[in-house]
């Protein structure tokens, strides 16, 4: 049997759906997966979509969001939690993961929402104010309405970052998904080192399409109707020197 059935085999068995003798199985390593993610995302987005905002309404601190952005990427997660740990104690090793993943997810979701803010239409911006909205009005009526598709894909990147990486979990004995990963390979089973990773990229396909739904349905028509003529004439306008040349 090769490694593809060896694989098929351990995902199919019955026993690895179920919790037996304490040993938890495939449902509830998936809802342990979730749990981190979804506490590490909503940390991150507390953090990052006000301060985003601000800097992106404001315009003051751009230089300081690219710097950050590029310095907390560099971080490597693992070694950070690792650290944490050792200064925590193990009592506390689902906070230092949650600082480790938050870390991983800030920098994505302040860009996005920078981004977002900065470029809606200025002069959308400045005939909210002639209408004399408040700076406030027009941030929270003008701006965030319109800068929805980019923070939605800002949150849908975070999020598979933040999934992809909870697998290290693992490495100070909590569960999800990554405790087939990393026992898989402990004990040379590598059938279940690869089911775990295949588990890992098929929760990322899932929670990918979810998010897009709700961006679906969230963003209002006309916003995707805009970003997508945006789009066409950007394309054409790259084109052109081309076609000029020829």
């Amino acid at each position: 049997m090769n490694l593809f059935q060896q694989i098929f085999a351990w995902l199919t068995d019955p026993e690895h759906w179920r919790t037996t003798l304490g040993i938890a199985g495939i449902p509830q390593r998936v809802g342990e997966h979730l749990q981190y993610t979804g506490l590490a995302v909503l940390v991150s987005a507390l953090i990052a979509v006000p301060l985003g905002a601000w800097i992106g309404h404001t315009g003051r601190g751009g230089t300081v969001v690219v710097g950050l952005v590029n310095s907390l990427r560099a971080l490597p997660e693992l070694g950070l939690v690792i650290l944490l740990v050792l200064a925590l104690g193990i009592t506390y090793a689902v906070p230092a993961l949650t600082i480790a993943l938050v870390v991983l997810g800030v920098p994505v979701l302040l860009a996005g929402t920078y981004a977002g803010i900065r470029n809606v239409d200025r002069s959308v911006v400045d005939a909210a104010r002639g209408m004399g909205m408040t700076e406030w009005e027009i941030l929270l009526k003008v701006e965030l309405p319109n800068a929805l598709p980019l923070m939605f894909g800002a949150l849908r990147a975070a999020s598979l970052q933040i999934i992809a990486t909870v697998a290290i979990a693992a490495q100070i004995s909590l569960g999800g998904l990554g405790r087939y990963v990393i026992d898989g390979f402990a004990f040379r089973e590598f059938d279940q080192m690869a089911a775990g990773a295949i588990l890992i990229a098929a929760l990322a396909i899932v929670v990918e399409l979810v998010l897009t739904g709700v961006q679906w349905l969230v963003i209002s028509p006309g916003l995707r109707k805009a970003r997508t003529t945006r789009v066409k004439s950007t394309q054409q306008r790259a084109l052109e020197p081309a076609s000029e040349s020829t």
